[in-house]
């Protein structure tokens, strides 16, 4: 995925040309503005719209950004939407969700005119193609503009065949090009061919295991980050390759354009597998040194599974308090909350295979 010069900022930027011009004026629906988080108090967003007053993200549009807004402090600068300039209260209703759409719209634009490329996993097929999310934007790439290895060779034309065949392609990543964008009929089509295998080959050849190498932030997706090593190469570092911590979005840790350091811990199939985290000291090992099983220890409640609760002892040391400790989950999550410090025992400690077991050092637990 080459994103070199296509940045959200960018699109934003260019999304609010003018806006300053007219900063007298205004806004009026459907305007992209920009403003300072202001309070989160009971499911609304306010954001300060200086000359004009506050706007206020509340009901639907609150709920269709609670994930964005979730990582939203006071203070931060936000893009929004107005959707309505006259609300009971008098406040300027905005819309999270409908910017980052216009924002997302005028992205996928630039990225036809650019000939950018991205490789996307098949969600779902049907009998005329493959769906493929962008970035939270569904599009569709057309049996016809399949490679050849990948077009359904099916003899007698048979569309159920066919979809059988394209229903082979579902989970699998696919190297494609963005060929139309028409935000508003919603209509994004992507193209798996015009891609040069050759060149790529020639490129990855330059590289080897075990190469420590800087590259450049091109993209993050929900399973890792996309790192440019040259033009026209990139890899990805699986989320599991990024921190020796709990990751649980790798936007927490990068943002398009940052330079990072990566270690190339794998080639294969014209793919280069990254990690970041194969360059930091393992905490592991130092631990292996300091704790024991059975020594006391407080932790840090970092995240609930089904198997219980993850507390995190120290930067990159985390052990699993069972739920079975408990009884049920409801009594578990009663007793421990999430970013809270809590007395645990060591009950399991394996440093090589980077596994430990938790025990709730409290009499109390009913």
């Amino acid at each position: 995925m080459d994103t070199t010069e296509l940045t959200q900022e960018g699109i934003v930027e260019t999304l609010m040309t003018g806006l300053s011009a007219r900063s007298q004026e205004p806004p009026k629906e459907g305007d992209i503005v920009e403003g300072k988080v202001l309070a989160l108090d009971r499911a609304r967003l306010y954001i300060d719209l200086p000359p004009f007053g506050t706007g206020v993200i509340y009901g639907r549009e609150y709920m269709n950004a609670r994930e964005v807004i979730k990582r939203t402090n006071v203070g931060d600068i936000v893009a929004a939407k107005v959707i309505s300039i006259d609300t009971k209260d008098g406040y300027i209703e905005l819309s999270l969700k409908e910017a980052r759409q216009a924002v997302l719209w005028a992205e996928a634009e630039e990225a036809v005119k650019q000939k950018l490329s991205f490789e996307l996993v098949v969600k779902e097929a049907n009998k005329g193609g493959l769906i493929m999310d962008w970035q939270g934007l569904m599009g569709f790439l057309p049996a016809s503009q399949l490679k050849a290895e990948h077009y359904p060779r099916v003899s007698d034309g048979d569309k159920d065949k066919i979809l059988d065949e394209l229903r082979k392609l579902v989970g699998t990543v696919l190297t494609v090009s963005m060929i139309g964008a028409q935000p508003k009929e919603g209509k994004l089509i992507f193209s798996e061919k015009g891609i040069d295998d050759k060149e790529k080959r020639e490129l990855i050849a330059a590289y080897q295991v075990g190469d420590t190498v800087e590259g450049e932030v091109t993209g993050m997706v929900d399973f890792g980050v996309f790192v440019k090593l040259e033009e026209g190469l990139e890899g990805l570092v699986h989320i599991s390759e990024i921190d020796w911590g709990l990751v649980d979005d790798p936007r927490h840790f990068f943002k398009v354009e940052d330079k990072v350091k990566v270690k190339i811990i794998d080639i294969k199939d014209g793919k280069i597998s990254l990690s970041v985290k194969a360059l930091k000291d393992n905490p592991w090992q130092v631990a292996a040194s300091k704790y024991n099983k059975g020594d006391k220890v407080e932790g840090v409640v970092i995240k609930f599974n089904k198997h219980g609760a993850l507390a995190s002892i120290e930067e990159g040391i985390a052990g699993l308090v069972h739920v079975s400790e408990f009884g049920s989950e409801e009594k578990l999550r009663a007793a421990l909350e999430l970013g809270k410090r809590y007395p645990f025992t060591i009950s399991l400690f394996d440093p090589k295979e980077m596994r430990m077991a938790l025990s709730y050092a409290t009499a109390d637990k009913k």
